[in-house]
C-alpha cells in the first residue's frame, strides 16, 4: 500500500540510504510507523477531546446525525506532510458540490499532547478559509487531546506514529479515514492528493446510500471498488461480469415469459378459429 511518511525534512536528510540497508529491512526511524487499516472497527464515541474554542467535546457528538465523516490526524506544528494532507483534502472537496456540515463531516484531531486548542483555533481558520463553499456554524472542528485519549483513537484506527526526539518530530503516515454515520471505519485513503470524484464516491460508500443520487449509488455498488494500491476507486471487472450475468438472466427470464405469454396467446386464438360457421 502506497503512504508517505515524513518526520521533518531534516529527519529525511538523517536516514541512511536504501541501498546500506539489507533486504526488507525497515529504516530505524520509520520503526513503529504505519497504518494498519481496520475497516468497520467503532471508533470510541466516548472518547472526549477539547475543540478550537476550548470546550471540551465528545468524539460521538460529530456521530449519529446521519452523515459520514472524514477523519484527519495530523499535528498543528508538522514542518511538512499534514500541511499537504489538509491542502489536498480542501482542494479535492472544492470540487465537490457538496458542503462540510450539510452532506458530510469533518473531524480534524492532533496526535500531539502538547498543541492547544488556540494554536487549533489559527488552523481551523486558515483551511476554512481555503475551502470555497459555505459551512455550517461550527462545522469542521480542529480538536486537541490528551495523550491516553489520542493514543486510544489512534490505535483503534490502526494509525502508528513516533516521537524522534533528536528531531523533535512525528514520524508518520499520510491518511485520511472515511467512518460511517454511526462511527465506524469504511475507508482509507493514504495519499496527500484526493480526486473528487474517488472522495464524493468515498463518501456516498460511507454514508451507506443516505447520499449522492441513485445512479452514482448504483455505479458504485455495481461498477466500481476502491483499489489501495492506486488509492482510488476503479472499474472492477469482477462487478461489471457478475452484474453482467445478473442482467443476461433477467433477459432470458423475460424472453421466456414473453416468449410463453405469445404462445398462450397463440393457442387461444387457435382455439375460437370458426369450425364449419361455429365457434367451438
Amino acid at each position: 500500500m502506497k503512504s508517505f511518511v515524513a518526520g521533518g525534512l531534516a529527519a529525511l536528510v538523517s536516514m541512511p540510504t536504501f541501498a546500506q540497508l539489507p533486504i526488507n529491512k525497515t529504516p530505524f526511524q520509520l520503526e513503529g510507523v504505519g497504518i494498519v487499516e481496520r475497516l468497520n472497527e467503532t471508533i470510541p464515541l466516548d472518547l472526549e477531546f477539547t475543540d478550537q474554542n476550548g470546550k471540551t467535546v465528545r468524539l460521538g457528538d460529530f456521530f449519529n446525525q446521519g452523515k459520514p465523516v472524514i477523519l484527519t490526524p495530523v499535528f498543528y506544528e508538522c514542518p511538512m506532510l499534514c500541511t499537504l494532507v489538509l491542502n489536498g483534502l480542501v482542494d479535492g472537496l472544492n470540487d465537490v458540490e457538496w458542503s462540510v456540515g450539510e452532506e458530510f463531516e469533518i473531524v480534524t484531531f492532533s496526535f500531539n499532547p502538547r498543541d492547544v486548542h488556540e494554536l487549533a483555533e489559527v488552523k481551523r481558520r486558515a483551511y476554512l478559509t481555503q475551502y470555497r463553499r459555505d459551512t455550517t456554524s461550527g462545522a469542521w472542528p480542529f480538536l486537541t487531546g490528551s495523550e491516553e485519549n489520542i493514543k486510544a483513537l489512534t490505535d483503534t484506527l490502526g494509525y502508528h506514529y513516533r516521537y524522534d526526539q533528536k528531531q523533535e518530530v512525528y514520524v508518520h503516515s499520510a491518511s485520511i479515514m472515511f467512518l460511517t454515520p454511526d462511527g465506524r471505519l469504511s475507508r482509507y485513503m493514504n495519499d496527500v492528493l484526493y480526486d473528487p470524484r474517488d472522495l464524493r464516491l468515498a463518501l456516498i460508500e460511507a454514508s451507506e446510500g443516505t447520499i449522492g443520487s441513485p445512479m452514482e449509488q448504483i455505479l458504485l455498488f455495481t461498477c466500481f471498488q476502491y483499489d489501495p494500491n492506486s488509492n482510488s476507486y476503479v472499474l472492477s471487472a469482477r462487478k461489471i461480469m457478475r452484474w453482467g450475468g445478473v442482467l443476461t438472466l433477467i433477459a432470458i427470464a423475460a424472453g421466456v415469459f414473453f416468449l410463453s405469454r405469445r404462445r398462450a396467446k397463440h393457442h387461444e386464438m387457435k382455439e375460437t378459429i370458426p369450425i364449419d360457421g361455429l365457434k367451438t
